[in-house]
């Protein structure tokens, strides 16, 4: 599985045209990622059939939520199911950096039945083992990490950890600096779900996911898959 992270509708078509399996659907994907307009998701649900998860974060890179923020997020997720997307991104964290597993298990309770991710604030979080076990008892059916680092490359031993750990009682889908280059490196780790932009950005600063960055992805996926 190869999910395309795009920043926009144009990305979310780019990133299907060159093979992507699934779709997050996010805006200010520079700074960090917040949820995508209303206007948005219901257009890119109507363009394609392609199973299509929506970031549901109100403010980039804030994973602590009052019962203000809550209520904004039960409301966008419960837009998302309405419309018929698939799948749904969220995630609350503790002042203590470990994970909220009441706000969070109320997301997961209100989203189904589609699928949920819990996004990278576990990647601010400090204890491994215990906040994926803490994780897994809220019903998420996927983890998207870089390891509790920067990027994949960095948290290659903790992600082959986690799906260790694990026992398939989750599945982790691997995300931050995620490419061609290292796709194999993480597939031998256990990895079979990847998570990537791809994005490039122009001379006006504008970012979005770029073709050949994904197909390359793409290609080097199949091509461990036939050789396996």
């Amino acid at each position: 599985m190869i999910e395309c992270c795009a920043n926009s509708i144009t990305s979310a078509l780019i990133g299907i045209k060159a093979g992507a399996n699934r779709i997050e659907l996010c805006a200010d994907l520079k700074n960090g990622g917040i949820t995508p307009k209303y206007s948005d998701i219901e257009k890119l649900r109507n363009l394609t059939n392609i199973n299509l998860h929506v970031l549901i974060l109100p403010i980039a890179n804030k994973f602590i939520y009052s019962k203000e923020d809550l209520k904004k997020i039960i409301k966008d997720i419960e837009f998302c199911k309405k419309i018929g997307v698939e799948g749904v991104v969220i995630g609350a964290i503790n002042e203590d950096r470990s994970i909220d597993i009441t706000k969070t298990k109320k997301m997961v309770d209100v989203a189904r039945p589609m699928k949920v991710t819990f996004h990278r604030a576990f990647d601010t979080c400090l204890d491994l083992e215990n906040n994926l076990e803490d994780i897994i008892k809220t019903g998420c059916d996927y983890l998207l990490t870089s390891g509790q680092y920067s990027d994949v490359n960095k948290g290659l031993k903790n992600i082959a950890q986690l799906i260790k750990i694990s026992k398939k009682r989750i599945t982790i889908l691997a995300g931050g600096g995620v490419n061609h280059k290292n796709i194999h490196e993480l597939y031998e780790a256990g990895v079979r779900q990847f998570h990537l932009s791809g994005t490039k950005t122009d001379k006006f600063g504008k970012s979005e996911t770029h073709f050949h960055l994904i197909k390359q992805a793409v290609n080097s996926f199949n091509e461990i898959k036939k050789s396996n």
